[in-house]
């Protein structure tokens, strides 16, 4: 889930159970092999495959696992083909929200994604009807309790950050998507290590949520993140931190 608040969905990712942390690291496995198998197994050289390694170890996939999918990756030669459709909706309170799928049916998955928005207080929309209400950026942070704004602002400012703020002893870096991978390399090279770094559709502005209206909306995400074919869900809620709790 991708909203608002980056610490905010970091902190709720974390809390959630084992059950659920297998389904996110099979997204990431899936999402590594494909993009081994379109780019190649060198992370220095296919900037989709480090960037999805990048969000794997943010969220504790084992190297081993890593591997294991840049290997089947690169060693498939033959198998359906594999479709990375977006789909766009609305949610509870109005909510512009964003579903990327990878699936090898489309006819399934579009079916589950309409299926999903009504029965969770949401409708699907036609493509073009909300994603102009989003950009495509690299979100990186970092601990602001380890790493001084000092030690940080100009090392991803002269690697091509756009901005950077601090909130909550976090720094949140943004980055154009093509200054995403410049951006990553200078920090990684500077011995800083990053607690989060991905390419995401981040909202152009938030809108804030009454609490029954959050509710449902988190539920509703969750509904899209049991999806197997679904990867990401991007919204531009402004959600309070008990809420997201």
């Amino acid at each position: 889930m991708s909203g608002h608040s980056k610490w905010a969905t970091t902190k709720r990712k974390k809390a959630k159970t084992d059950v659920a942390r297998a389904k996110a690291w099979n997204k990431l496995i899936k999402e590594i092999s494909i993009a081994a198998k379109l780019g190649g197994g060198n992370p220095d050289s296919n900037p989709r495959l480090r960037a999805a390694i990048l969000k794997a170890k943010s969220q504790s996939l084992p190297t081993k696992n890593i591997e294991s999918a840049i290997a089947k990756g690169t060693g498939a030669t033959s198998g359906a083909d594999v479709t990375e459709p977006m789909y766009e909706g609305r949610g509870p309170g109005g909510i512009a929200i964003l579903v990327k799928c990878m699936t090898d049916n489309k006819v399934r998955t579009v079916a589950d994604v309409r299926n999903i928005f009504n029965k969770n207080g949401g409708s699907m929309g036609e493509a073009g009807s909300v994603a102009w209400a989003f950009s495509y950026k690299g979100v990186i942070l970092l601990d602001a309790e380890k790493y001084s704004e000092e030690q940080i602002m100009d090392l991803v400012l002269e690697a091509g950050a756009e901005d950077m703020e601090t909130e909550e002893n976090v720094h949140e870096v943004s980055t154009t998507a093509e200054t995403f991978d410049a951006v990553t390399k200078a920090l990684e090279a500077a011995g800083i290590e990053m607690m989060s770094a991905e390419l995401s559709y981040v909202p152009n502005d938030t809108v804030k949520l009454e609490s029954a209206d959050a509710k449902k909306l988190l539920a509703l995400i969750d509904k899209f993140e049991d999806n197997d074919d679904v990867q990401d869900v991007y919204h531009n809620a402004e959600i309070d931190e008990a809420d997201m709790e």
